[in-house]
Formats: structure tokens, C-alpha cells, sequence
């Protein structure tokens, strides 16, 4: 296997890895969410998360590399956190401003790795349609936050 394909798998591993991250987080927030339009929202994030990270996963095999399969254990760290400050505040807010800040994170993750030069053509193609997704998702939770925000 060849360093840049190394490379590129590496890349690939740290974003199934966020990507997972997020598709959990967007898990504990339909948990944390008392408006169903919220827990729905959230739940169908999670799954369109869980989609990219299929086809990211299935990048890598196609390299020849062992896909993560696993989020890492600071967001874990980080959902206990949010468990436990939700489940003292416990409104929607605070689920949608985790939520955005959780976005602002993915949204850097992908951002970054399109501006690695040492990527391949394909591997940058892949996260490229990924980060389409991303991107639109973060806009939305943005949104929604600044929405909220006036709201109260």
C-alpha cells in the first residue's frame, strides 16, 4: 500500500470517526428533545449520518484499509456532559445550541480535509458529496439556533 493511499485512508478514518460522533450525538439529542419536531429532525440526522458513514467506510475498503467503526472517546466524554447539563436545563435550546456547536465541528472536520493537497482525486470527490450534506445540515441548526434565539 502506497503512502498516499495511506494517507487517504487516514483522512477517511478521522471523518468516519467525527461523522460517527455526530450520528450519536444526533441520537442523544432526539433522546434530550421534547419537541417532536425537533426528536424527528434529530432522529433522521442521525440516520443520514449513518449513510455517509457507510459511504465513507466503503472508501476505505475500497483502498484496501480496515474502515473505523467506532467514534472516539472524547465525544463519548462529551455526551455524558451534555446528558447530565440537559438533564439540569433540560429545554430545547440547549439541545439545538449543542446540537449547532456539534455542526461547527463537522463542518471544520470536512473543511479541512478538503483543503489536504495530498488527498487523491476520488478520496477529495467522496468527502466532496459527504461535505455537500454536512454543510447544508450545519446551515440548517444555524438557522434554526438564531431562530430560537429571537424566539425567547
Amino acid at each position: 500500500m502506497t503512502t498516499d493511499v495511506k494517507h487517504d485512508i487516514k483522512v477517511l478514518n478521522e471523518l468516519i470517526e467525527t461523522t460517527l460522533d455526530s450520528a450519536h450525538g444526533y441520537q442523544d439529542a432526539a433522546k434530550d428533545a421534547r419537541n417532536p419536531a425537533f426528536k424527528s429532525l434529530f432522529e433522521r440526522r442521525a440516520m443520514q449520518r449513518k449513510q455517509i458513514t457507510a459511504e465513507l467506510q466503503n472508501e476505505v475498503r475500497k483502498l484496501g484499509g480496515e474502515p473505523e467503526d467506532d467514534g472516539t472517546i472524547l465525544a463519548a466524554a462529551h455526551r455524558t456532559f451534555l446528558n447530565l447539563k440537559n438533564s439540569v436545563t433540560g429545554d430545547d435550546k440547549s439541545v439545538v445550541n449543542e446540537v449547532e456547536r456539534g455542526e461547527d465541528h463537522i463542518k471544520a472536520k470536512y473543511e479541512a480535509a478538503l483543503k489536504d493537497s495530498a488527498l487523491s482525486a476520488p478520496v477529495k470527490q467522496t468527502i466532496t458529496t459527504s461535505y455537500v450534506s454536512v454543510k447544508a445540515d450545519h446551515d440548517q441548526m444555524r438557522d434554526l439556533k438564531h431562530e430560537l434565539k429571537l424566539a425567547s
